[in-house]
């Protein structure tokens, strides 16, 4: 890999206690996401009419990625990215090898060691490196990223201000974030029964704080000082690939059975987890799936 000059200053960040248990999540089940796919895409896939096939996975999951990729508008060959959340790097490996800026720098921050390790070494060779940080205090320089993306990651610390001003603070002025995830399209308080039921073991599963509601959050982000807030709903492009949830959980199952692997606790919430990803994706008066670009 090429010699990269990391824009990050070198000061010691306090771990927060609540990581923990996102942290033992990923460093556990983390290899499951290999079944969901081969790329290690850790997210839902987006549908184009004669441009994804429905029945194929990972089709409609780099879809995905270049809806976000494609979202930051960048304008020259040479940038320096942010994935802020980024698993295996899944979203950094198809940038750096199928998106037309070839020449730019990713950097993905993850808590997961387990993601470091393994993820850094599916990077050979690429300009992208995973660290070891929290994407609410990253050790990045002020104004040093030229766009920045968090694929259904915020969503673990409760799409929180946090989260947010952090992106905003090392962002470039002009440069954009774009955020893919599921938001609330009402209150908690107001979500009928089921709804509620399917969200408590939606975040109990995927060890989520909560969704953010959708109507709360343009303007959080205004204030800020984000513009240009572009708040999309793509549920229906996401459906397709939220649809192979349970296929993809049963022959998970099955291959475990087959040779004989038990199932750790962290897989087990794995399979909760998007059990209830898909029912709560059935009551679309409560839940959304959404593309939200903001620029600094």
């Amino acid at each position: 890999m090429k010699a990269i000059n990391i824009p990050i200053t070198y000061e010691i960040k306090d771990q927060q206690t609540s990581e923990q248990s996102t942290k033992q999540f990923y460093d556990e089940a983390t290899e499951d996401y290999e079944f969901w796919s081969k790329d290690f895409n850790m997210h839902f896939g987006y549908f184009r009419m004669f441009k994804t096939n429905p029945l194929r996975r990972d089709s409609m999951l780099n879809e995905m990625n270049k809806q976000i990729l494609s979202r930051l508008t960048l304008k020259s060959e040479k940038n320096t990215l942010a994935d802020l959340g980024c698993g295996m790097g899944g979203t950094m490996r198809y940038a750096l090898t199928n998106y037309p800026y070839k020449s730019q720098h990713i950097f993905g921050v993850t808590l997961s060691p387990f993601q470091v390790h393994e993820g850094n070494k599916l990077l050979q060779g690429l300009n992208g490196l995973i660290l070891e940080e929290n994407y609410n205090n990253t050790s990045f320089k002020n104004n040093s990223i030229d766009g920045a993306y968090a694929i259904e990651s915020f969503c673990h610390d409760g799409h929180s201000n946090s989260s947010f001003k952090e992106a905003y603070r090392i962002l470039k002025p002009g440069a954009k974030l774009v955020v893919a995830d599921a938001f609330l399209k009402k209150k908690p308080s107001e979500l009928c029964y089921g709804s509620r039921f399917c969200y408590s073991q939606l975040c109990k599963g995927w060890n989520l704080k909560r969704l953010a509601s959708i109507e709360i959050l343009e303007k959080e982000l205004s204030e800020i000082g984000f513009s240009n807030i572009s708040i999309e709903d793509k549920s229906f492009r996401v459906a397709p690939s939220v649809f192979h949830v349970p296929f993809a959980i049963t022959g998970f199952i099955l291959r475990k059975l087959f040779r004989r692997k038990p199932l750790k606790k962290e897989s087990w919430n794995n399979l909760k987890g998007s059990l209830f990803a898909l029912l709560s994706g059935l009551h679309m008066k409560s839940f959304g799936y959404y593309l939200i670009t903001v620029t600094k």
